[in-house]
Parts: structure tokens; C-alpha cells; sequence
């Protein structure tokens, strides 16, 4: 699924450095078109969320982590999530799926990431 626009409550969760600096990929689609702020590498911005995917998979872990209780938190937001880390980073969906097993139903997964939670394949 390509995200093009978002409804109101929708927000766009993308990958993100540790300097914010969001010049390709999602991370400038949604710094031009969903309010990423430019020097933001974590958390909501805009309609967009950021997770600093190119860290390391500790740090990518740990922000999945945040932002798996943030939208549980904020039930009345739609968690649009991008394939995080499968791009630029390098990841598979194998290696992070399993940084976002039991986010909530307003979390909708890519079908990459929701096929190897599905099969229980995550982190194998």
C-alpha cells in the first residue's frame, strides 16, 4: 500500500536517523508532505512519526518500543506504519518484525512486517 494522503486522524510512521535529517525515502515524503520537523529523529511530528531505524537495532528496538505504548496511548490516532528499516537501514522484515508484536489495532502493519508476525517468524 502507497500512502498518498492521510485522513485527519491518520499518521504516517516512518524511518528516521539519529540527526533527523529526513532526506529520502518515507522520511522525506513525510517531511514534505506530512509535517516532519528537520532535526527531529523520534516521535510525533506533524501527521508522522518518526523511529530512528539507522542507529543500530538497539536503538531501532527501543524506539519501536516507545511508539508501540505511544499509540496504545492514543487510541483515537491511525497508526499508518511504512516498511521502517526495510529501505536505507537494510533490515528485513524478519529481523524487525517482531519490534512491533502487540501494538494495537489503530497500528496498521505493512503487509511485510504483518506476514512475518503471522507466521511467527519474527527475530528467527
Amino acid at each position: 500500500m502507497r500512502i498518498e494522503e492521510l485522513a485527519p486522524d491518520e499518521v504516517f510512521v516512518f524511518g528516521s536517523n539519529a540527526h533527523g535529517a529526513h532526506g529520502g525515502g518515507a522520511a522525506r515524503f513525510a517531511h514534505e508532505r506530512f509535517g516532519a520537523v528537520w532535526g527531529q529523529a523520534e516521535g510525533l511530528q506533524g501527521q508522522s512519526y518518526a523511529i530512528d531505524t539507522m542507529s543500530g537495532l538497539d536503538v531501532f528496538r527501543a524506539q519501536a518500543a516507545r511508539f508501540v505504548v505511544f499509540a496504545g496511548e492514543h487510541r483515537e490516532l491511525r497508526f499508518l506504519v511504512t516498511e521502517v528499516g526495510c529501505g536505507i537501514a537494510g533490515y528485513s522484515p524478519r529481523e524487525i518484525a517482531g519490534f512491533f508484536a502487540g501494538a494495537s489495532e489503530n497500528v496498521e502493519l505493512p503487509e511485510s512486517l504483518a506476514r512475518v508476525l503471522g507466521d511467527g517468524e519474527a527475530g528467527r
